[in-house]
């Protein structure tokens, strides 16, 4: 498996954990549980993705700005998890943020594996790309 591979994996589960939460409703259970799988979910990806996608990337003038861009949209993304932390699931607010939280996810991970991936793959050797997403994986399994 592929770095491309692994983090297109974990963006699927962000994906489908983000459109539960924007279709169910109030202070459940289940909600509760979904979004604390979320947040552990959004949090790992982004540090084990930074290690172990974004670094190397750094160091090449062709991905260093798309790199630059993607580490500023995980703090963006951060700050709606807080924001999310602070607000009464019952609170129309919270959907409202939920959304706003989804929308700049799919935004992330779209322009990450519609762009970012491409210049990446030119960037990285086949061996990185290997070896990168054992690490990313080895890291998941370790949060």
């Amino acid at each position: 498996m592929d770095i491309f591979t692994a983090l297109r994996s974990d963006h699927d589960k962000q994906r489908f954990l983000m459109k539960i939460l924007v279709d169910t409703s109030g202070d459940s259970a289940s909600r509760r549980d979904f979004f604390a799988e979320l947040k552990i979910q959004l949090a790992d990806h982004a540090t084990a993705e930074e290690r172990y996608f974004y670094a190397p990337l750094l160091k090449s003038d062709n991905t260093v700005q798309l790199t630059r861009h993607g580490i500023a949209e995980h703090h963006e993304i951060d700050e709606l998890v807080e924001d999310l932390e602070q607000t009464a699931m019952t609170a129309p607010e919270w959907l409202k943020t939920m959304k706003a939280l989804q929308h700049k996810v799919l935004h992330h991970i779209d322009e990450e594996e519609r762009e970012f991936f491409q210049q990446a793959g030119k960037v990285l050797s086949p061996t990185q790309k290997i070896e990168l997403a054992a690490e990313y994986q080895k890291e998941m399994k370790a949060e």
